[in-house]
């Protein structure tokens, strides 16, 4: 709700638009004066825009009832997720921890509901709207906005779009940054997604790669036409790294990549088809676990150029950084915290960080251009490697799960025994078990469904320190997409993350589930 100006703001918003008018907005821009400007004139959403305000603007005490007569009232779970995306969007602008990982949960948790039987469709949806909005008001609500309308920029024919873009960015220059972005995504969204990865693959820090990956996954839920409200997130994101206290690890990728690109010859030509079997995919996801950054990245480098397929390459990937999961021996005294405790694999864990981010390239690598698809499994390999030392911890000589004296105890060999086992494992936070008995599951070569069923139960139900929903969706596409031999493990970390994060359940899960009576 727009409130009413002072007489001093009335005249202080006089003054900026003669000096704008005065100097031209390019040159006001360049100087910083033209921001106010800009937040002058609000992002308006059309036909979305009143809910996008009741997403805002309703009491968190009062939206879940809200939102389910939206519900009664025909709204789709699909609509109510984009209004929540784009509310989030233009209060937090990719800015905020809370509000950019609450994001990210939302094209997941509308997956998820898409797996759950009708009646039960709302809750992962309703879970995550319910942070969200939390999120937005312990933040100032509308009157602490981010994102404002921007004015596109004209953009140079001389130059590739993508060096302009990321130019602003390493010059902090976020209103160019947005216009440009802006005058892109006009044109073409999928251009507009090209170029933001030139920025984005300045650096191979998690949320600055899973972030752009999810907004277009989410994009194509909730329609294209706001590809530049929901990458300018992106862009904000790069621009304020910048600020970011910086090491020669920070900037590497900076150098690497294109060197990589072309010692390998790989600019100006189309990824190979190139199928290999499951020995290679093996040795090539020990090869990027076990190497340093740069080695893994010149082993991708190298078989993209030798033109094994970008899937199978990408399949490699995501087994290297599942081993962090598997490996992983928990958080030590140092990084325990009430949501987090000792011993703890869930939330931000090296593991969990590390497959988003795997999943992410990959996912990225599927959809863009060939030059883009090859520099996400190049980054994405490095990234994987530096992942393994960067945060501490043996991973090469700790031991993965599930070990033999798990194996050995598990004693049923039907469907119904296994879960039963699963659960109680879960349950009792048991998360070397829980992992075995997937394994097990896996290995008899039971339905699949009723186990990921099992675990989808808890990524809703459970609070999953900002993370549960992604990493149900991570696993989930990793399951579909790797090859019958391997595709357990994934299944067998997600157990694992779930055992750890069981007992914490998410804020609003009771209230939607006595709203839905289910």
């Amino acid at each position: 709700m727009k409130t009413t100006r002072t007489r001093r703001e009335f005249l202080s918003d006089v003054g900026r638009g003669m000096l704008v008018a005065t100097v031209g907005y390019e040159v006001a821009s360049e100087l910083g004066m033209a921001s106010a400007l800009a937040e002058e004139a609000e992002l308006s959403f059309g036909s979305l825009e009143p809910l996008v305000c009741l997403m805002q603007e309703t009491p968190v005490n009062r939206l879940l009832p809200a939102l389910a007569e939206q519900l009664r009232s025909g709204t789709d779970l699909r609509r109510l997720v984009a209004a929540g995306a784009l509310a989030n969007a233009r209060t937090f602008g990719g800015e905020d921890y809370v509000g950019f990982h609450t994001m990210m949960a939302l094209a997941p948790a509308l997956h998820m509901a898409n797996e759950l039987p009708t009646e039960f469709r709302p809750l992962p949806v309703f879970k995550v709207l319910y942070r969200n909005t939390n999120r937005i008001q312990e933040r100032g609500g509308r009157k602490e906005e981010v994102l404002h309308l921007v004015k596109p920029s004209l953009i140079s024919k001389d130059r590739s779009c993508g060096e302009i873009l990321r130019e602003a960015v390493r010059n902090k220059n976020v209103i160019l940054a947005e216009q440009t972005l802006t005058a892109l995504a006009q044109r073409s969204p999928d251009d507009a997604f090209n170029d933001v990865l030139f920025a984005v693959q300045d650096n191979t820090e998690v949320h600055r790669v899973v972030l752009p990956y999810r907004a277009w996954d989410l994009l194509g839920l909730i329609g294209k036409e706001q590809a530049d409200t929901l990458l300018r997130q992106s862009v904000r994101y790069c621009v304020k790294a910048e600020s970011w206290s910086r090491t020669g690890t920070w900037d590497e990728p900076r150098t690497l990549l294109p060197k990589l690109l072309d010692a390998h010859k790989l600019l100006g030509r189309s990824p190979g088809e190139r199928k290999v079997d499951d020995t290679w995919v093996d040795q090539m996801s020990q090869t990027i676990f076990r190497s340093t950054p740069q080695q893994a990245a010149e082993a991708a480098a190298a078989a993209l150029a030798e033109g094994i397929s970008p899937a199978d390459v990408g399949e490699a990937l995501t087994l290297a950084a599942n081993q962090l999961v598997l490996r992983d021996m928990g958080r030590t005294p140092r990084d325990e915290v009430p949501s987090k405790p000792l011993g703890s694999v869930h939330g931000d864990s090296i593991g969990v960080h590390a497959c988003d981010s795997a999943n992410a390239w990959r996912n990225i690598a599927r959809v863009s251009n060939s030059r883009n698809c090859f520099a996400s499994l190049i980054l994405g390999a490095y990234q994987v490697a530096l992942d393994r030392t960067a945060r501490g911890g043996d991973f090469l000589n700790w031991q993965p799960l599930p070990i033999a004296r798990h194996l050995a105890e598990i004693k049923a060999t039907d469907s119904d025994g296994l879960l039963r086992e699963a659960d109680e494992a879960i349950r009792g936070n048991l998360q070397a078990k829980a992992g075995a008995v997937i394994q097990r599951y896996g290995e008899l070569s039971h339905s699949p469904r009723p186990m990921f069923d099992l675990l989808l139960r808890y990524a809703v139900s459970e609070d999953g320190a900002l993370h549960a929903e992604k990493f149900y969706r991570t696993v989930s596409e990793e399951f579909l997409t790797t090859r019958a031999a391997f595709r357990w493990r994934h299944v067998v970390a997600l157990a694992r993350v779930t055992a750890s994060e069981f007992g914490r359940p998410a804020a609003g899960i009771a209230e939607a589930r006595a709203l839905l009576n289910v």
